[in-house]
């Protein structure tokens, strides 16, 4: 993955109270000289950086251009009462898959017939398949001629000014593999999906390098909530350091989001170096109304790459399966449609797959679907601060 050394993109995102875009609206215009449009669902990148911001709608969030003395004015505005309530750099992100000179070894679990990973959160012994459940990656996009999802209910969007959804770095195809894949792949070699019937949102929020920004993330978050998926899944983040303060615009995104009845779930990072180091959970995990996922083995260990709970600003909610993970690939030839990689990356779409089985069970969404996924989790005798609940389990 190419290194990247930038860590925000000069744009802003600002957060307005709750009911009250319009207001909102008219008061950037009015301190600062910022003209946004508002959007009621997703718009294209080329909108979003050409304008002078965009409004996501259902949200109450801005991403604006705005010069040095917009952002004080803004930020002037955001201290007195009124509409505007924060304002916040947007931030750099990019997919989560723990370093390839770490690539994990061979499993000791018998995957002749599912992964490891199906088995260990017991979804080959559930009933529910995901059937009428919509769940959103947000990645870097989607194979959309993988054989292994010909016939599948697959909607796609990109959010990468000049790139099409179509996965040319890999990540993306192998999330959506884990979270919503086949159980029996046409392609051959094990089943690997867990909401093996759900309809899958493939959004692209992050190039085919691996990255994005804040901005097409909410994007593809509006996007996701506009079209009722219940389930949102984000392998993706930025490191942060112990006690940074979590993003209140991420926070306040997540619950109007499960306000809309759509849980959205992250990878907690895969900075530590157990045992060691132990790393704080990333961005934009660490929001408290984000679930966090962290990363075991196959046997129920901590991954030595997972981060953890360090301080009081972000917390491990619950674990899955994220080392030595067989899943789609990006691949054009028979031998590499499938790849193994490992990463919270890997752990948070099973996390997001069982969520749409439970959905599908119960009829469960927003709230009542985050206290189903931690009521399920099987207690691993590991430190909380690790794991959160523990493994999380098919109902």
């Amino acid at each position: 993955m190419p290194e990247q050394t930038d860590t925000t993109t000069g744009r802003y995102l600002v957060l307005l109270e709750d009911n009250s875009v319009a207001a909102g609206s008219r008061e950037m215009s009015r301190v600062a000289g910022i003209n946004a449009a508002s959007s009621l669902e997703s718009v294209t990148t080329e909108v979003l950086e050409s304008s002078d911001g965009v409004i996501f709608h259902d949200l109450g969030i801005a991403v604006v251009n705005a010069a040095p003395d917009q952002v004080s004015a803004l930020a002037r505005a955001a201290d007195e009462p009124g509409p505007i309530s924060v304002v916040e750099p947007e931030r750099i992100v990019q997919a989560l898959a723990a370093p390839a000179h770490q690539e994990a070894g061979s499993t000791v679990v018998d995957e002749s017939v599912f992964t490891w990973g199906l088995q260990a959160v017991g979804a080959t012994l559930c009933s529910s398949s995901g059937a009428g459940v919509r769940l959103a990656v947000l990645d870097t996009g989607f194979t959309v001629d993988h054989p292994d999802f010909a016939g599948r209910t697959v909607l796609t969007n990109s959010f990468i000014k000049g790139e099409t959804v179509d996965d040319a770095h890999g990540h993306g195809t192998h999330c959506i593999g884990s979270a919503a894949g086949p159980r029996k792949p046409v392609s051959g070699g094990p089943g690997y999906g867990v909401a093996y019937e759900a309809e899958i949102y493939a959004g692209k929020v992050l190039s085919n390098a691996g990255f994005g920004a804040d901005g097409g993330i909410l994007n593809g978050i509006a996007w996701a909530v506009a079209n009722g998926c219940a389930v949102v899944s984000m392998s993706l983040g930025a490191a942060v350091q112990p006690g940074t303060p979590y993003s209140q615009i991420f926070e306040q995104a997540a619950q109007r989001a499960l306000a809309r009845n759509t849980l959205i779930i992250a990878a907690a990072g895969n900075e530590s170096k157990r045992p060691g180091k132990v790393a704080p959970v990333g961005h934009p995990a660490n929001c408290p109304s984000i679930m966090s996922v962290g990363a075991v083995d196959d046997q129920r260990g901590t991954a030595f790459f997972s981060c953890g709970t360090v301080d009081t600003v972000g917390q491990v909610d619950l674990t899955g399966p994220g080392v030595n993970i067989y899943s789609s690939w990006n691949g054009k030839t028979a031998e590499t449609l499938h790849k193994r990689i490992q990463g919270t990356s890997m752990a948070t779409p099973h996390v997001a797959g069982l969520a749409a089985l439970l959905a599908q069970q119960y009829n469960a969404r927003g709230w009542e679907l985050w206290a189903r996924l931690m009521q399920s989790a099987r207690r691993l005798g590991l430190p909380s601060t690790d794991v959160g609940a523990g493994l999380v389990q098919a109902p």
